[in-house]
């Protein structure tokens, strides 16, 4: 049971940090942390996705932001327990500002904040229509002009994009373009999804047969719909096809499918883009004045360019155009690489009856999905952790409370667990040759996707088939050429092949932005996702939050959104309200803008 001293303490401290920040006194509000203290903002007091680390910079930060934010309130929710463990006594908060009100967490150790995170949940006067403020829906009395409901929305989606221009233009109608557009939706800001497949959920229909989500259900929920209480731990990804087009439907998105956007260009001056597209083979000029590119976390395929390419007779596929294996059952196939999609498609080439090899050119981390929903996922994500009253909007915030900066130290130990309980399947894959790692420091999987979006697999029984030699292994070698029928590594290995399956992963989003704008603009922007953590692929200088990721870029009104479910349903809720707060002519002054400091 708490000491009632601790939940005194935390109280006394809260109103301390209340006080400083209702005076706009960035020194007394920077004394309230500790020296290595940190305050991670939602876009609630910096405008931004920013975490401030040590009291300089939470000072800095308080000092920019106070008076333009004008803090009202901060308290402990009453709605919720204190609880102490270890030294650290940890709180949620309430919060209210000049033009918002938020939800935060608190960790305090040695009388002091250790983390603070602030979370922008709602504007004021632009609250969601949700719950008691949900509409009527029936149009009650006599009106012999009435509309029914089908025809406004048939009338609106006439409108949009010809008689009136969209706010919010969103290019990519996958999980992230949907998420966000119905964010936007319910903030009554005037949205345009456009995708250039035929139907919403077609980016996973078109995927290899096998695919399936490697997250649990938990972690996966939309905005507002969550999935119902049968749906499977995992689901197949037809199935998450269905549900995106069946959301995008009640939802009711403005959702353009068919349609290919060609180019874009931002008028300085009328501050606003100019954004042709070609639906279903109309050339569609559309002027929003916000652009943003949900095209995933990862940008275009990443083929390799390698000698005899032009002159191998088999087939030849990035595994984002890998359809399956049945046309390949007696086929020698080659899958260059072995993260997720490589470990996927070749034990589904091996069930088809396919002589398949994995070409393994660096080590990669592997978690049993077993062990990774036991050990890591368990606490926020899991059946057990809705009985304890953590649904997913809490287990997000609990999981946004952490700093990126110290990360890592909550995860090793949960790695080093994994690595004892399934010490003899590790033995076993390194026996066959495969090269293992835990990240560079042994963090696992989640810090190697925040870092580099890559180098990881979750195993749901391909790995079985590498051990016992079903899928055949060549490690440590990368690829020299290709001749008419095989591919040749760099050690003289030789590997006959119909059939060479690119799992080399994507480049940074920013791609996009070159192709669809200029080369320009995206040099501008800078490479999308990575910590700057300054491990294997993701270069310093440490920048503590996703590059470019949901927040302001240096572009002026361009926009990256990506990520998995997870963050396609936490981040698009930050994202909307930054975009609506510029709709709705609320100020918005961003603190800790960072510039590029790489360009791919």
């Amino acid at each position: 049971m708490l000491d009632n001293s601790e939940n005194l303490a935390l109280a006394a401290l809260v109103a301390e940090l209340e006080r400083a920040l209702v005076a706009h006194d960035a020194e007394a509000v920077a004394d309230c942390f500790l020296e290595t203290g940190f305050w991670r903002d939602l876009a609630a007091f910096t405008w931004n996705i920013k975490t401030c680390e040590g009291k300089g910079q939470i000072g800095d930060m308080a000092a920019a932001q106070l008076a333009a934010i004008a803090p009202q309130a901060l308290a402990l929710d009453p709605g919720e327990l204190v609880t102490a463990a270890d030294g650290v006594t940890e709180g949620w908060l309430t919060f209210e500002t000049a033009t918002g009100r938020g939800t935060g967490h608190i960790r305090m150790k040695d009388g002091k904040v250790w983390t603070l995170l602030t979370a922008l949940h709602e504007l004021k006067g632009h609250e969601e229509p949700r719950r008691l403020r949900r509409p009527m829906g029936a149009e009650h009395g006599h009106d012999a002009n009435r509309k029914t409901w089908k025809e406004k929305r048939e009338d609106e989606a006439k409108r949009l994009g010809t008689e009136e221009q969209p706010y919010v233009l969103i290019i990519g109608g996958g999980q992230g373009g949907i998420a966000l557009g119905a964010r936007l939706r319910q903030l009554g800001v005037p949205t345009i999804i456009v995708e250039k497949n035929e139907r919403p959920g077609d980016s996973w229909r078109r995927r290899y047969k096998s695919l399936c989500l490697h997250d649990p259900v938990w972690y996966d929920h939309l905005p507002y719909i969550p999935f119902p209480d049968n749906w499977p731990v995992f689901a197949p990804k037809d199935k998450i096809g269905d549900w995106l087009e069946m959301y995008t439907k009640v939802m009711e998105l403005n959702y353009w499918s068919s349609t290919t956007a060609k180019s874009a260009r931002y008028d300085e001056a009328a501050q606003e883009w100019t954004v042709v597209v070609d639906r279903d083979g109309e050339e569609i000029t559309l002027h929003p004045k916000q652009l943003v590119l949900a095209t995933g976390m990862s940008g275009k395929a990443n083929v390799p360019v390698i000698p005899g390419q032009d002159i191998f007779q088999g087939e030849q596929q990035h595994s984002s155009q890998h359809p399956g294996p049945d046309a390949y059952r007696g086929k020698k196939v080659v899958v260059i690489g072995s993260n997720n999609s490589a470990h996927d498609i070749c034990a589904a080439l091996w069930e088809g009856g396919a002589d398949v090899t994995m070409v393994q050119r660096s080590s990669t981390h592997i978690v049993k999905s077993d062990s990774l929903m036991e050990v890591c996922l368990s606490g926020l994500y899991s059946e057990q952790a809705v009985a304890n009253g953590i649904d997913h909007e809490k287990a997000d915030m609990i999981f946004a409370s952490v700093p990126y900066r110290i990360m890592a130290d909550f995860h090793v130990p949960q790695y080093q667990e994994i690595q004892r309980r399934d010490a003899d399947f590790y033995a076993a894959l390194e026996k066959a040759g495969f090269m293992l790692d835990f990240g560079d420091d042994g963090s696992g999987l989640f810090m190697k996707y925040l870092r580099r979006g890559s180098g990881y697999y979750i195993d749901v029984g391909a790995c079985d088939l590498v051990i016992d030699g079903s899928i055949k292994l060549k490690s440590g070698s990368d690829v020299s050429h290709l001749t008419e029928r095989s591919v040749v590594l760099q050690d003289g290995t030789e590997l006959p092949a119909d059939l060479v399956v690119y799992a080399t992963g994507y480049g940074s989003m920013n791609g996009w932005a070159a192709d669809l704008i200029s080369p320009e603009v995206a040099d501008k922007v800078g490479k999308c996702w990575g910590l700057g953590s300054d491990t294997t692929k993701d270069p310093g200088p440490w920048e503590g939050e996703q590059r470019n990721m949901w927040k302001p870029t240096m572009q002026e009104g361009l926009w990256f959104h990506g990520g998995n479910l997870h963050q396609s349903r936490h981040y698009s809720r930050y994202l909307s309200l930054q975009l609506k707060a510029r709709q709705a002519g609320i100020p918005t002054p961003v603190w800790g803008l960072t510039p590029p400091h790489h360009l791919k």
